[in-house]
């Protein structure tokens, strides 16, 4: 059975500290097709499990977290049979350590990162080579990923680098354990600005999308998947399938994700 725990705190009021939220737990259940997968796919991975029940035989568990905890966790033994990162790297490691099936390993989605304020905010701006990001968050904080781990943390720092901009806010942020924290921040207002991306910003009415990250100042966003190789659900290899087939897909698009493998 899945098991859900809210956690909840201010972001604000803490000067010049990097703040970080609790994560999620992972819920585990021994009979059921188990599935590891970035925060950053929950609502469109939510469609697709439910439209692919019938083809696998059965709906999938599915644990939402950060691809760095999650891959931690599985490397310490949690029985994942799927795991879908946020990015390469993690899925990397894990392959790296044996722990995922070679074969099976797909780029299957894309994304990109956004420059997010609360609904209501009046602060606009354009993207670009050594803008104001200091002077738009003013007295208040600029939440996205833990920059060292999560994946959405450092394609967004890679390109506040890359547009001249990090050092004028590294001592402003707000860091959150996974996108779907940083998003959250922003939508309650504890946060004057937040980099997430673009699906989260597609699934939280909270926010409006205030400028987009050029592809070339950050590496690509890819999503990867794989078995792990202690996997012994019997209906992983299908669930492998329809994550890969036109149905699947288009549920993807239609929650902002590009698609990067042809349908089966």
């Amino acid at each position: 059975m899945l098991v859900r725990k809210s956690f909840g705190l201010k972001a604000a009021a803490i000067g010049g500290l990097t703040i970080l939220i609790a994560a999620m737990p992972v819920a585990y259940a021994d009979d059921r097709l188990i599935v590891f997968a970035a925060a950053s796919m929950k609502n469109a991975l939510d469609a697709v499990n439910t439209a692919c029940a019938a083809d696998v035989g059965e709906a999938a568990t599915i644990s939402y977290a950060a691809s760095s905890a999650l891959a931690k966790q599985i490397e310490g033994g949690a029985p994942a049979d799927v795991f879908i990162s946020a990015d390469l790297d993690w899925m990397k490691y894990l392959s790296g350590k044996k722990l995922t099936r070679p074969d099976t390993e797909v780029k299957l989605l894309g994304n990109q990162i956004v420059l997010v304020a609360p609904e209501d905010s009046s602060i606009e701006t354009r993207i670009e080579k050594g803008f104001d990001l200091a002077g738009l968050i003013g007295d208040g904080r600029l939440a996205m990923g833990d920059f060292k781990a999560v994946p959405a943390g450092k394609y967004g720092k890679a390109a506040l680098e890359s547009l001249g901009v990090w050092s004028s806010v590294e001592g402003r942020l707000a860091q959150a354990e996974n996108v779907r924290a940083a998003l959250k921040l922003v939508a309650t207002g504890e946060a004057a600005l937040g980099i997430v991306y673009a699906t989260d910003a597609h699934a939280e009415p909270g926010v409006k999308v205030i400028g987009t990250f050029p592809q070339d100042s950050h590496p690509p966003i890819v999503y990867p998947v794989a078995q792990m190789t202690d996997s012994k659900d019997k209906n992983a290899p299908a669930f492998l399938k329809c994550l890969q087939s036109a149905k699947a897909g288009e549920l993807f698009k239609a929650h902002g994700f590009t698609v990067l493998t042809p349908s089966n």
